[in-house]
């Protein structure tokens, strides 16, 4: 049995840091959202910043890393250059530090693999001082007396046990805490139970081994996630065996909003005028908007296809059923090896069996409850008609006005301000926003029109003055 924790209140220590005093501010979560305002932050040499994350090292989606996957954002999309481009840690000083830049330069890609954005993501945070993993927030509560933040964390060893238990004070947070995989509800006993091979998405590569193993395997869920995966599956699969089926609720494969009008609405301009919207427009917005993020890209889709097609060139069809328009009532287990769905399409009206020998749920990722580490807050948060937090536009949680600290959120406010929320272009934008907003100057300078769409009929566009044509001068003839 591991010894208890020893409690030790003193901060970790910072270059900066006068012991007992508060820090600016403290970040929970290292994943891009605050490695990016860490980034920003950290040439603002007179902010004091601590960033702590309970994993042993960053890793962005590490169980999605398949080999060719792109990043649907563009390179710029990076942690800083929408803000910054003259940063050190843009993704092209990146590629410049591994000498790397002419081949990128030559390869003409606008959107780099998921494995390069990790390994760039990697490089950006061994640069920063302030990023503390294997630090577990356990709480965060606002102290009266001191006109200060407690944030309570674990510090934890290799093997992710407690090691010891300490407190840092804090004039602001800022909470990074990110998405959790989502397993619907029929299939999280299959997903919790030992021995089954039924996997989310996120630790696919995990089990890529037991699944390309398995003599059936069933993807559910038709998003990129689920079609990068499917696609996976099929080209390392004998042809003529393949046995996949790839089965979801929405009606179609749908490839995602790509056109460069549509892709204005990820934009500071329509995070705007969404914020400004009712709440119940905003809910029905975020439902009606799904195919902005949750479609398949179009170079998916094709390379599925092709891949399909070639399968046919020798004669018959490959064994792999794809079927969207369907979802799992109920599941459960056949004998110890195989797993049983209990399908039904909505539309048709009917219903089926499914047996299997491994499912992979692509079923996606929802916000982290932000209930648990702010449960000491509870009492000054101020929410919204469905218990929601509320947030205003410069990302800061609405708290009871004794509270003279702030707590700002990053990555878990598409309720208030829209599909963009999780999105990495607006990565850079939001982190400047927080730094100009606790700092109380413009240490970021943004611009105040972004998209060629005019959002609403009412908004209040923050457009920049119109380009004056410059004086000639004329000419004057010498002769």
């Amino acid at each position: 049995m591991n010894p208890a924790p020893t409690p030790d209140p003193t901060p970790t220590p910072h270059p900066y840091h006068q012991p007992d005093a508060p820090r600016d501010l403290v970040g929970i979560g290292i994943g891009p959202a605050n490695l990016s305002l860490a980034a920003l932050a950290h040439p603002l040499g007179d902010l004091d910043t601590v960033f702590y994350d309970q994993r042993p090292a960053f890793g962005w989606h590490s169980g999605l890393l398949i080999e060719g996957a792109t990043i649907q954002v563009p390179f710029l999309a990076d942690l800083v250059s929408l803000a910054d481009p003259t940063s050190p840690w843009t993704f092209l000083n990146y590629l410049r530090s591994r000498e790397r830049l002419f081949p990128f330069y030559f390869a003409e890609r606008f959107h780099i693999q998921r494995a390069e954005y990790d390994a760039y993501c990697r490089w950006v945070g061994e640069s920063l001082p302030d990023l503390h993993f294997g630090h577990q927030v356990d709480a965060v509560r606002w102290n009266p007396e001191r006109d200060v933040f407690e944030v309570d964390f674990t510090q934890l060893d290799a093997d992710g046990e407690a090691e010891a238990l300490g407190r840092t004070y804090t004039r602001n947070v800022v909470l990074g805490i990110g998405t959790e995989p989502y397993v619907p509800e029929p299939l999280k006993p299959l997903a919790q139970a030992p021995g089954v091979p039924v996997v989310h998405a996120a630790d696919y590569l995990d089990h890529r081994a037991t699944l390309l193993a398995a003599e059936h395997v069933t993807v559910v869920g038709i998003g990129q996630s689920g079609a990068e995966i499917f696609l996976d599956l099929l080209r390392n699969r004998p042809a003529g065996q393949e046995r996949l089926h790839w089965l979801g609720r929405t009606e179609a494969f749908a490839p995602m909003e790509y056109s460069k009008l549509g892709l204005e609405h990820f934009t500071p301009d329509h995070t705007r005028y969404f914020h400004a919207l009712p709440e119940s427009a905003r809910d029905r917005l975020v439902t009606d908007q799904w195919q902005l993020h949750k479609g398949i890209d179009t170079a998916t889709v094709a390379a599925i296809h092709d891949e399909l097609y070639r399968r046919t060139l020798h004669g018959g069809w490959p064994d792999a059923v794809l079927t969207p328009g369907v979802h799992v009532r109920t599941a459960g287990r056949v004998a110890t090896t195989k797993v049983e769905l209990h399908l039904e399409h909505s539309t048709q009206d009917s219903r089926s069996r499914l047996t299997t020998d491994a499912v992979v749920l692509a079923t996606g990722y929802r916000e982290r409850p932000l209930d648990r580490v702010l449960a000491g807050l509870d009492p000054y948060l101020r929410r919204d008609s469905s218990e929601r937090p509320r947030i205003d536009e410069e990302y800061r949680l609405v708290l009871d006005p004794s509270v003279t600290g702030t707590a700002y959120v990053q990555n878990a406010e598409t309720h208030t301000h829209g599909v963009g929320a999780p999105d990495l272009g607006l990565a850079a934008w939001r982190s400047a926003i927080i730094l100009n907003s606790l700092t109380g100057r413009e240490a970021y300078a943004l611009p105040r029109r972004t998209a060629f769409t005019t959002f609403g009929l009412t908004q209040r566009q923050q457009v920049p003055p119109a380009r004056q044509a410059p004086a000639l001068t004329p000419l004057v003839d010498r002769r």
